[in-house]
């Protein structure tokens, strides 16, 4: 079988060791140079040992150190050998220099930190202590401001609003059991232009209007008249000689002029508004069926919310070009959730101007009218005449101005003076903005063809 070769090699040949004689236990082979033995135990099986023939004179393994002196178990032992061991030649380790200066350079970098840590600390509580005491300096004080003004340059917002606000009110009404409250301006000789909704509620015998100047001044009015058609109503109060505020020409604004909104909006009083004219001629009918009003009104995107209803929009010169009267609303919103959403409506001044100076004379406005009925349930382009009677009455009313201009019973009429009319309401809204006794053209269309009849408006009877 094969033996053990002292190394713990495994000799192919099965012969003796090669040493001619016995290594003493405690010999160790000679260490080559820069070498250190390492005893490691033997990997191979030496297997057992006859004493007599191979093993060395003291019974110990081959390549045992000095340190093993246990005797090698006798064939047939209960006790297993101890582990044999072999040397291993291993280098030694260079010498590792620096490493006192590592050490030294580990304790310095904790004594730095444990030093930053305590100043950190230390400084902290400084801090803490210099806050804690106030420090005060009886003699300090602040540049004074340079001189200011609080006139403003002609046409700017500020020195329209200041020429506009004293003329312009807010309008406290109850009746009815309802009360509210709304804007209005001075037109002229104690008069003051608002809405019809504003002071509808005090038209009963136990209304009461109350104005409040911008002052804080107050006093009573009593209405002097008012047209649901047209939203517009005329109350007489004491304004004590305050100014007027002059009416613009609303035929020449156009879109993308600057406006400023000034009313009482949610009570609040005095509050100015910008923006510009986003549109013109949009067609507006507000209220219910018992109080609907036609406008063509003046679209802007200035700040407008429930209060300003009344109030004036003028231009930069201050000059009155509507008369804010509705805002829109947000699909789906309901009548509490009303408020600025960037589209509110203003009726043209030029329609106040002839609305006031009717109720102011007579306590009642006229309504110009074409004399024909409109066929609601029509869908295509257009409005179309109804084609026979409604209820009694003629689709085009005899002897009125539709029929003496050539209007029949089932034509399109498809525009007003060119401007484009879809819906019964819009046609509505285009001829109340005219004035009684004006000529319009309408763009109708008969039998597949088109063609313009000028039509000289009339006054209703109502």
């Amino acid at each position: 079988m094969t033996q053990g070769d002292g190394d713990g090699d495994v000799r192919a040949d099965g012969g003796r060791p090669e040493h001619p004689e016995p290594v003493p236990a405690w010999a160790s082979p000679a260490t080559p140079p820069g070498y250190v033995p390492v005893y490691a135990p033997v990997t191979q099986d030496l297997g057992t040992y006859d004493l007599g023939t191979y093993g060395p004179p003291t019974g110990q393994a081959w390549g045992a150190g000095p340190q093993d002196t246990r005797p090698l178990t006798q064939p047939g032992a209960s006790d297993p050998p101890a582990p044999p061991v072999r040397p291993v030649w291993q280098q030694p380790e260079p010498a590792r220099r620096g490493r006192g200066r590592g050490s030294v350079v580990l304790v310095a970098a904790l004594v730095a930190l444990v030093v930053g840590l305590a100043g950190g600390f230390a400084g902290g509580l400084l801090a803490d202590s210099a806050r804690s005491r106030v420090v005060r300096d009886p003699g300090f004080s602040l540049p004074a401001p340079q001189t200011g003004s609080t006139q403003r340059a002609s046409g700017t917002v500020p020195a329209v609003a200041n020429g506009v606000l004293p003329s312009v009110v807010a309008l406290q009404v109850s009746g009815g059991g309802e009360e509210g409250t709304g804007s209005g301006f001075v037109i002229d000789g104690g008069y003051i232009l608002t809405n019809n909704h504003v002071v509808a509620a005090a038209a009963g015998g136990d209304g009461d209007i109350r104005v409040v100047f911008q002052d804080g001044s107050q006093t009573k009015a009593t209405i002097v008249g008012r047209d649901t058609s047209y939203d517009l109503a005329v109350v007489k109060a004491d304004t004590g000689g305050r100014k007027a505020l002059p009416l613009g020409d609303s035929a020449g604004v156009v879109v993308g002029d600057s406006v400023i909104a000034i009313g009482a909006p949610l009570g609040l009083q005095g509050t100015v508004t910008t923006g510009i004219v986003s549109a013109l001629n949009r067609p507006v009918v507000a209220g219910d069926q018992s109080a609907t009003s036609f406008i063509n009104a003046i679209q802007t995107d200035a700040a407008i919310n429930p209060g300003n209803s009344g109030g004036p929009l003028v231009d930069e010169r201050g000059r009155v070009i509507g008369i804010n009267s509705a805002i829109a609303r947000a699909p789906g919103s309901g009548a509490g959730q009303a408020g600025n959403i960037g589209l509110g409506f203003a009726i043209p001044s030029n329609q106040a101007r002839r609305t006031a100076e009717e109720l102011i004379r007579t306590g009642k406005s006229v309504h110009p009218i074409v004399g024909v009925l409109l066929d609601q349930e029509y869908a295509g382009e257009g409005v179309r005449v109804s084609a026979g009677p409604q209820n009694g009455q003629d689709a085009v009313t005899p002897g009125g101005p539709a029929d003496e201009a050539g209007v029949r019973p089932g034509d399109v009429i498809l525009a007003v003076d060119g401007v484009p009319v879809t819906a019964p309401e819009e046609l509505i809204v285009q001829v109340r903005a005219k004035a009684v006794g004006e000529q319009v053209v309408l763009t109708i269309r008969r039998d597949g063809r088109r063609q313009e009849l000028t039509v000289t408006l009339a006054a209703s009877d109502g």
